[in-house]
């Protein structure tokens, strides 16, 4: 099983989009400072995570929320504080 995850720092202004086949440890190794890309911005907190089946899919959905169109996806879709429920 391979994830792809988000985090975001405290004052939510920021958003990192990664994947990986181990959550637990990236997620530690992130707040450790050993990635160059969010050391700036610690502590992070892990917002949402799905789970997909390979490592293409997982590549691929990263990709994709990285784009313009995928962040809109993710903000509204994903990262949402609350979801609506139709009661059906």
């Amino acid at each position: 099983m391979w994830y792809v995850y988000c985090l975001e720092n405290k004052d939510k202004n920021y958003l990192y989009v990664g994947s990986t086949k181990d959550l637990k440890r990236r997620i530690i190794e992130h707040n450790n400072g050993l990635s160059k890309a969010t050391k700036p911005h610690l502590p992070l907190n892990l917002t949402a995570y799905i789970a997909v089946p390979s490592e293409k899919h997982a590549r691929n959905l990263e990709k994709y929320f990285k784009t313009g169109s995928g962040k809109t996806v993710l903000k509204k879709r994903i990262l949402q504080n609350e979801v609506p429920f139709s009661g059906t």
